[in-house]
């Protein structure tokens, strides 16, 4: 089987069609999207390397483990690519517990929250933008796990690169408190995303869809740096 063949029948009903014709009137933006891909990642990799190594020098020195986070996710029809993030918990933390993070986890490492805080743990995913895995806007990647969960409408989503960024990631930045309050109600981590969380971020997501452009992408990574800075 290869990467995209386990998911490959889900793109063949209408519900996903409907919205590949949406995005067959979107081709130019398409493209000037890769093209802005390909051009800020570059800079921002050259401009970052100093920042990337001081990073990488005190994830190491505050806990054992790797550096980078290298999950595998799901991008583009399907295709399970590895995201590069910093490490921000403790080594095999996957092993540990929940694949979504709660509330004050304990897995968390010290230099790790800090990272999490400021949302520097998401720079080394410029790698992943470069490369053409992701986007700088886009459905935050999931795990196949949960993207075995999609409703046919959530599928269309993967109709494009994932992305570091979206309106959805805007409005669930607080997502692990969200999740910690379905733990006290009885629900597990996991239940609460995906019968709670996930449908409402992937309502923000499918109207991206429609509302793709250039310009509509630069808006939304200027709200997401003010929303860091907030």
């Amino acid at each position: 089987m290869t990467e995209t063949e386990w998911i490959a029948d889900r793109f063949k009903t209408q519900t996903v069609q409907k919205y590949q014709q949406v995005l067959k009137r979107k081709r130019g933006q398409l493209i000037l999207k890769r093209i802005f891909d390909i051009i800020v990642s570059s800079i921002l990799l050259v401009i970052l390397l100093p920042l990337l190594i001081v990073l990488a020098i005190w994830i190491k020195i505050d806990s054992p483990g790797p550096v980078f986070y290298r999950q595998e996710r799901v991008t583009t029809n399907g295709k399970l690519f590895r995201i590069f993030k910093f490490r921000t918990m403790v080594q095999n933390a996957d092993k540990l517990g929940s694949l979504v993070t709660e509330d004050n986890d304990p897995r968390i490492s010290h230099v790790g929250s800090i990272l999490r805080d400021c949302r520097l743990d998401e720079i080394p995913q410029l790698i992943n933008i470069f490369l053409g895995d992701m986007s700088f806007v886009g459905t935050r990647p999931e795990v196949r796990k949960y993207v075995e969960s999609y409703t046919d409408e959530m599928v269309a989503t993967l109709l494009l690169p994932a992305g570091v960024t979206s309106l959805a990631s805007i409005m669930y930045k607080d997502e692990a408190q969200e999740i910690s309050h379905y733990i006290e109600e009885g629900y597990t981590a996991d239940e609460a995303y995906v019968s709670f969380i996930l449908p409402k971020k992937m309502e923000y997501n499918l109207a991206y869809l429609e509302e793709l452009s250039l310009w509509y992408d630069i808006k939304l990574m200027v709200k997401t740096v003010v929303a860091v800075i907030k």
